[in-house]
């Protein structure tokens, strides 16, 4: 927390904190995986790059160069001994003065790290979880930034996943203002169709993941077509695979959407062939020709 090593069980804030009133904090999820080479932090400077362009967003002048914050979050790893983390830096407005005007409060900064299994369950990794098409849609333009990681715009998430989960789905899919495909409480939305591979761009109020566009380059990589374009609701399901993908969720294929069962109802070709090539780069089986690992040690 700000540049000191905290206990868990000390690190605290106080209860009139800007962030706690008004949502005033910006965050990326970043994961560490066990290789065979090591402990490893995926798309670590990515990540970091995106904290920042959030605080550009938020006018919030983070106090520390990119290389400080990179090292601080490998340091936090390494201190605790984690073999395979979730890793959670935030930035956030913290004491000082009550009002909607966050400028004379502090900014501070912390980097969190323990250790968080397959956010939608292993299971899932192969059968596929149930999703429905949330009756909340995602911000329309020029209200909340969708292109900045803040703490305020997952209150939107909030209500999708809970929708979702009280209906006895696992997820929850939002569309746009204009009734488009969108992204998932948490994680951006691919459909496979003939072949090809489309996602919805990021005028369509997505955050632009670092899973995401890691998808792109995998898949672009073995020779598939990838495709950013607008997506009617109707082509989900009408896809031949379906897949979310996000640091948390990794790359969770979708066996039904409201009900429709998605392809064969599980894991399709195309998704269990970029499950593969994106798990062999994060577990040392295959060289990380992308240089997308920062060792720990």
């Amino acid at each position: 927390m700000d540049g000191k090593l905290v206990d868990w069980k000390k690190a605290q804030i106080h209860v009139l904190s800007h962030v706690v009133h008004y949502g005033s904090s910006i965050f990326e999820g970043l994961r560490c995986y066990q290789t065979k080479n090591g402990s490893a932090i995926f798309r670590l400077e990515e990540h970091i790059d995106r904290l920042y362009d959030s605080g550009k967003i938020y006018r919030m002048e983070i106090p520390y160069t990119k290389k400080q914050f990179m090292d601080a979050v490998v340091k936090v790893v390494k201190v605790n001994k984690l073999k395979s983390c979730y890793i959670r830096p935030v930035v956030f407005r913290g004491y000082g003065t009550m009002g909607v005007n966050p400028l004379k409060n502090s900014l501070n900064c912390a980097i969190a790290a323990w250790s968080w299994g397959t956010y939608l369950g292993e299971e899932a990794l192969e059968k596929g979880i149930k999703v429905r098409i949330s009756s909340w849609h995602r911000q329309a333009p020029n209200t909340f930034p969708s292109l900045a990681k803040a703490g305020g715009n997952y209150l939107n998430s909030q209500l999708i996943k809970m929708e979702a989960l009280q209906d006895g789905f696992d997820e929850g899919i939002a569309l746009d203002s204009y009734g488009y495909v969108s992204e998932g409480s948490g994680e951006n939305v691919f459909i496979v169709k003939n072949g090809v591979i489309f996602t919805p761009p990021t005028s369509s109020a997505i955050l632009p993941g670092i899973t995401r566009h890691s998808m792109f380059v995998i898949a672009r990589d073995m020779g598939m077509e990838v495709r950013q374009q607008v997506l009617p609701r109707e082509s989900l399901y009408i896809a031949d695979e379906v897949f979310l993908t996000g640091t948390a969720a990794e790359l969770t294929p979708v066996s039904s959407i409201d009900g429709i069962v998605i392809g064969t109802g599980k894991r399709g070709p195309v998704t269990e062939k970029l499950q593969k090539a994106f798990f062999d780069i994060l577990k040392g089986e295959t060289p990380d020709r992308f240089d997308w690992l920062t060792p720990v040690e």
